[in-house]
């Protein structure tokens, strides 16, 4: 590459920087303004000083290969499973149904729509529109719904259908341009197109499952070596994605050429590095991995959605032209949309085997539809020199789809990316519940507490005059009496609200814990995931306001036992033993858990917390719940004793072991940390201890 394009990167990351600063400061989209900035490119570009920040191109090479990978991985990481399976039809039909509805819709009724407006637009077009157009992107508008306080599994749901509508929608597309290429010869075309489709879903996520499984284990065996798992799943993503696009060019079985998924293939790898790989990576690289994806990706969205802006104002069709088509495509992509979602969730509810999505959420789930990334890329892997035999316009296939491309995500993203908060608040989505509520103005009233304890300690330290210590004093406590008073207003179910806030902050505790006891090694993995995800759901059913569960180890055994079960199948693997020691150990964890919780609500009431949580009867019964799991746990792990009487001293020295080889790394790297050793001997030490 020349200067002028390293130049052009740089500038256009700087600039991306300066956007990013506008937004948090406008409060207006990030990606809104990234293509705006895009568009101000080429004006820029005409002065001679600036002529270079043009020289950065979007390729499809590098768009799909380099970007859309880095994109996929950091979506997919942080999705659970547990969640998907929670959601699976609503999920299912509105990434796989919707998306078809959508994209047929598109076609068929843009084409009709050209054809009474004059326009020989041919039906292949409109549907290869409409395959590319019907994928959501869930960049911006996940950082909305998270603003603006939309519930958690209405988040859920959407994120699940961005990512695997991709999956969906690139399949379609690959298919609807082979045809293009290839001609269309009827019933074989057809059925060479349904089967084309379905091993591209099921070749890539089996495909998929494989690849994040090998590097999981691979992982596994590298752990303590922060580099090396740094580098292995920087791999996972890539090689994934490459060695699928290569499997789907050279396999071919009785003639036909068998297409994986290469977008399905890393959405799935990327999904069991993010439920089963993480568990298997040192702690201090879990928690630098989402930072680290974090940064790339955002990286990733500037430089598409800056250069989308740039990719409109390049384009040979004439706006005057394109305007009309862009308009009408605009208006069909959003009746697309609607029905297709409308439609999707009404069969999800009719199965009733999840819960229902209510009609307030599909409105948003219609309206919130924003388009980006991959619809960039589809665009630009069509060739340049495609046609139709009745194609008789001056500008190519490509240019019009591209045209209309762009005019549809200029639409999401300066409409409907701006008035999503105004809808979500329309529609009543943002309403508090009635403990997150309470949690706000509890919260508030222990900050404004905490203003005025710091305040007389600036004053007691001669800090500020005692003037500024009185008018600060009156102020702080003017508005903590409102919000005093505001939660007196609510306090006819004030205490099973200030229940369910202390068991959140219980259920956080236990988490905090439970990752300690992983990070020191005296608990493995398989304790350590079955407890995370009772706490998990345990979380999310007291947020929602939902009735606990009767039995949390049958909800573990439902699913996670079976899914544990059939992979080890696929694989070849042994099966597990629910020993007497693992039994055990599950049990004395939850003991262990249990037991921090019971501490910390015995200091409570010397707690700045206590103005929070200052029900005692909301108090006392967490107290009495905790006290029976305890009791309840002790009880189990005095069975298993029983039944096996060397178990205890076996475990004992077991985590005794792991737990002081952890503290002598923890001491050994708080000595280097506070410069009391040099580097040369915290790396001499640090080998010495993993000889042991």
């Amino acid at each position: 590459m020349s200067l002028d394009v390293y130049l052009s990167v740089f500038t256009l990351v700087l600039l991306s920087l300066g956007i990013n600063i506008l937004s948090l400061k406008t409060r207006i989209p990030y990606t809104v303004l990234l293509v705006i900035g895009g568009s101000l490119l080429v004006p820029l570009s005409e002065i001679d000083a600036f002529s270079f920040v043009t020289s950065f191109q979007l390729t499809p090479e590098l768009l799909f290969f380099v970007f859309l990978p880095i994109l996929i991985f950091e979506s997919a990481y942080n999705i659970k499973i547990r969640n998907i399976k929670e959601n699976k039809f609503a999920i299912s039909l509105l990434a796989i149904v919707g998306l078809l509805i959508s994209t047929f819709l598109i076609g068929f009724v843009g084409h009709w729509v050209f054809h009474l407006l004059g326009f020989d637009i041919p039906l292949l077009v409109t549907l290869l529109f409409g395959a590319i157009i019907s994928a959501t992107d869930p960049v911006a508008v996940l950082a909305l719904f998270k603003e603006y306080g939309a519930p958690h599994r209405l988040t859920l749901i959407f994120e699940g259908e961005s990512l695997f509508n991709d999956g969906t929608a690139f399949a379609i597309f690959l298919v609807l341009l082979e045809i293009m290429l290839n001609g269309f010869h009827g019933a074989t075309t057809v059925l060479q197109g349904v089967f084309s489709f379905f091993t591209m879903i099921v070749g890539g996520g089996l495909f998929g499952l494989l690849m994040g499984f090998i590097f999981s284990k691979l992982i596994e065996w590298v752990k303590g070596n922060e580099h090396l798992e740094i580098t292995l799943t920087l791999l996972v993503a890539h090689f994934t994605f490459l060695l699928a696009e290569l499997i789907s060019e050279k396999l071919v079985i009785y003639g036909h050429h068998i297409h994986f998924s290469s977008i399905i293939a890393t959405l799935v790898s990327s999904i069991v590095m993010g439920n089963f790989g993480r568990y298997k990576m040192s702690a201090g690289v879990e928690d630098y991995m989402e930072k680290f994806w974090s940064y790339f990706a955002f990286l990733s969205n500037s430089l598409v959605f800056i250069l989308m802006g740039l990719l409109f104002t390049s384009l040979t069709i004439a706006l005057h032209v394109a305007i009309l088509p862009i308009l009408i495509m605009i208006l069909v992509v959003v009746i697309a949309r609607a029905i297709s979602i409308y439609c999707s969730a009404g069969i999800a509810n009719q199965i009733k085997s999840e819960e229902s999505i209510p009609l307030n959420w599909q409105h948003l789930l219609a309206w919130g539809s924003l388009r980006g990334s991959l619809a960039v890329i589809m665009v630009l892997l069509i060739p340049d020199d495609l046609s139709l035999p009745n194609w008789n316009y001056d500008f190519s296939i490509k240019d019009f789809i591209i045209a209309i491309t762009i005019g549809s995500i200029y639409f999401t993203l300066l409409i409907k990316a701006t008035t999503i908060g105004k809808v979500i608040r329309w529609l009543n989505i943002d309403v508090l519940l009635p403990h997150e509520e309470m949690s706000y103005l509890k919260s508030k009233a222990l900050i404004y507490q905490s203003l005025n304890t710091r305040t007389k300690t600036l004053y007691e330290q001669h800090n500020i005059s005692e003037t500024q210590y009185q008018a600060f004093t009156s102020e702080y406590q003017k508005l903590y009496q409102q919000v005093a008073e505001q939660c007196q207003q609510k306090s006819k179910e004030s205490s099973l609200v200030v229940e369910n806030m202390l068991r959140i902050y219980t259920l956080a505790l236990q988490k905090s814990e439970l990752k300690e006891l992983f990070r020191r090694g005296e608990i493995n993995e398989n304790i350590y995931k079955k407890n995370l995800i009772i706490l998990d759901t345990q979380t999310e059913r007291v947020e929602q306001g939902q009735k606990k569960l009767k039995s949390l180890n049958i909800y573990l055994h439902s699913w996670i036992s079976q899914l544990n079960s059939l992979l080890r199948q696929i694989f070849y693997l042994p099966a597990n033993s629910s020993s007497s020691q693992e039994r055990y150990l599950y049990y004395r964890t939850q003991y262990k858990l249990i037991s921090k919780v019971l501490d910390e609500l015995a200091l409570m009431n010397h707690s700045p917390l206590i103005e929070i949580f200052d029900d005692s009867q909301a108090l006392q019964n967490v107290v009495q719940i905790y006290q029976l799991l305890k009791n309840k746990a002790e009880l189990h792990m005095h069975n298993e004793i029983q039944s096996n009487k060397v178990l205890l001293d076996d475990l004992n020295g077991r985590s005794a072991r792991a737990l002081l080889q952890t503290t002598e790394i923890d001491t050994l790297k708080e000595l280097h940390d506070h410069e009391i050793i040099s580097s040369k001997l915290y790396v001499l030490l640090k080998k010495e201890i993993n000889k042991f």
